[in-house]
């Protein structure tokens, strides 16, 4: 994924491990807890590590969008570029490392990038905006005991 001028970055540091932070991002059947705005997700195919490679969404009143997702899981990074729907779809990345500030492997600085689709509503990008979604996937995640 080329990084455009319209790809919007936010970090955040979450009070979990960089690999607890991961293995809820990537697992699809999770979204529909911390996602605003999404109605459904179905996972249409599947990697040979058994994360989603294909997923369909369901979003906001109307937007229907299918999304590809490729992993690294050694930098603890997964990204997404639209199949289906690309003037509703969005495409971005998720990145979790160790947070320098604290000498503890218990504390993730996440960083997310997002681009949305031209055809979105103003109501649709404020669901979309990425500082929202990064507070509503941590606060999920602390809301969870620690895995």
């Amino acid at each position: 994924m080329t990084e455009s001028s319209t790809l919007r970055k936010v970090t955040a540091s979450i009070p979990r491990g960089a690999d607890e932070c991961w293995r809820a991002l990537v697992d699809a059947s999770l979204l529909g807890a911390w996602l605003p705005g999404l109605r459904r997700a179905t996972v249409i195919a599947l990697d040979a590590n058994g994360h989603a490679a294909e997923v369909h969404f369901e979003f906001a009143a109307s937007r229907n969008y299918t999304l590809l997702y490729t992993y690294d899981h050694e930098l603890f990074e997964v990204r997404w570029e639209p199949r289906m729907g690309k003037r509703d779809a969005v495409r971005g990345f998720a990145r979790f490392e160790v947070d320098p500030a604290y000498s503890d492997e218990l504390h993730t600085v996440m960083t997310y990038g997002l681009e949305q689709g031209a055809a979105r509503t103003d109501a649709e990008a404020e669901l979309g905006d990425p500082g929202l979604i990064v507070a509503a996937f941590a606060s999920w995640l602390t809301s969870r005991p620690r895995r």
